[in-house]
């Protein structure tokens, strides 16, 4: 929208100074030399946008795949204008959606824009105006996108390792933003208590797991009731809730500091910068809160009454084995948020793109099912590609609580697992873990959107 009403300006300022000037028209003036400078560049991406063999040119197929593309996304910005629904475009709905992404414009301004688009002097624009007009324009992805397409703030599967979710300039600056974050805290809490046993038997399975221990699902449910009661399936969760306020908020503090350390003012980040600034946002996270972690492993894996509660196990932990236990298993989460934001983040975005050429023709909003669907895939994949390391960390924080356990590093423990149990030893515990992750997605999303309305966040 703001690269559409810059060139209607530019454009427009320009013939008024020739028709102002006459004898002006056959010099290069300095909003010449800006027009013809953002033409070539717009020019430039239609070209880059379009070259799907990325050969450099743009042929006729590629042209007419462009334009097919190009006009859906029309479609959508134009509807984003359209406050009112009626079809067309006035001056106060232009100034309008440009106040809520900051930018202010004069009523003659607007008018300005319209009038240079207006074919039938009406001094509104219709969609066919509209589209004529800009139909070799490359437009970006618009505010609605980001409202409707939130990820990891309304889907918890358990991991905090997902790249943070955009949030728009209105957003930001009516502080819906921090109600976004404290519905999402609020889903997590309890998606995390609801599937905790699910949770806590992939830990136990991860650790205790082997060959000759072969741990089933079932057999693992009672294990955990006959030793300590019902109430064990839950042992760890306390922690597991708790650090989802600090951790949320450090990552969303460091996603957006870095994304100005880079240089980036854009509302919406290339998928690029998002993996960058998502992965240091997360590795500054966890690195915040890991010492937590090393705690929920702990508890998860403790015996009825070897820890009265999570001070008590902190204490214990300090005394026996010093401030570096806490830090234990660090290296391959770190490690672990590389695959797992990097894939989770493609694929997400690649649904989400498909889903928007292929069906966005009045709204960006997906609906329920194909949200749910494209988070509950992105993040089983991510998943899957990061299980190796993390099953390598839950192991390395719970080395020391093991008797005559040997203390091993994470190649050597690597290379231990692959050598007793093969390459699927590194995948001990994955049933339960993607068992969770379908309803860990639902109860997130439906007590995201009641926790949402409870704190008067209205989507548009």
């Amino acid at each position: 929208c703001l690269y559409f009403c810059f060139m209607i300006i530019v454009q427009s300022e320009t013939k008024r100074t020739t028709s102002q000037n006459p004898s002006s028209s056959g010099l290069i003036d300095l909003k010449n030399l800006i027009k013809l400078r953002i033409s070539l560049i717009f020019f430039s991406r239609m070209v880059t946008a379009g070259d799907k063999d990325l050969d450099g040119q743009l042929d006729f197929q590629e042209f007419v795949q462009y334009l097919r593309d190009h006009e859906k996304k029309l479609r959508l910005v134009f509807k984003s204008l359209d406050r009112k629904n009626d079809g067309r475009i006035d001056s106060q709905e232009i100034m309008q959606s440009l106040r809520d992404l900051g930018i202010h414009l004069t009523e003659e301004q607007a008018e300005e824009i319209l009038r240079s688009m207006d074919k039938n002097g009406t001094m509104t624009i219709d969609w066919d105006e509209w589209r004529d007009y800009h139909l070799l324009h490359p437009a970006d992805n618009i505010p609605e996108i980001i409202l409707h397409w939130k990820h990891s703030t309304i889907l918890d599967v358990g991991e905090s390792i997902i790249v943070p979710d955009e949030f728009t300039a209105e957003e930001k600056k009516t502080g819906m933003w921090w109600r976004h974050l404290v519905a999402g805290g609020g889903a997590g809490a309890v998606s995390r208590t609801c599937t905790a046993p699910l949770d806590r038997l992939k830990v136990l399975m991860q650790v205790h797991a082997s060959k000759t221990n072969s741990m089933r699902i079932g057999s693992g449910f009672l294990q955990m009731i006959r030793e300590g009661g019902v109430r064990s399936l839950w042992r760890g969760n306390g922690i597991n809730v708790i650090k989802i306020g600090p951790e949320s908020a450090i990552k969303f503090m460091a996603y957006e500091q870095i994304k100005r350390l880079i240089g980036s003012n854009q509302e919406t980040l290339g998928m690029t910068e998002r993996f960058v600034s998502g992965s240091l946002a997360g590795a500054i996270a966890q690195s915040s809160i890991y010492p937590m972690e090393v705690l929920k492993t702990r508890l998860a894996l403790r015996k009825t009454g070897q820890y009265s509660g999570i001070l008590d196990c902190a204490k214990h932990i300090l005394q026996r084995e010093g401030v570096a236990a806490f830090y234990k298993g660090y290296v391959p989460n770190m490690l672990g948020i590389i695959p797992y934001a990097g894939i989770d983040l493609a694929v997400y975005e690649t649904l989400k793109n498909s889903w928007l050429q292929r069906f966005a023709t009045d709204s960006a909003d997906p609906g329920v099912f194909v949200l749910l669907a494209c988070g509950t895939t992105s993040s089983t994949c991510g998943q899957l590609a990061s299980y190796p390391l993390a099953l390598v960390r839950t192991r390395m924080q719970a080395q020391a609580s093991l008797q005559a356990g040997p203390q091993l590093s994470m190649s050597a423990l690597f290379r231990l697992i692959v050598r007793t149990e093969g390459p699927l030893g590194l995948y001990r515990g994955l049933a339960p873990n993607f068992m969770k992750v379908v309803p860990s997605v639902s109860i997130s999303y439906v007590v995201y959107e009641h926790l949402k309305r409870s704190l008067g966040v209205q989507s548009r």
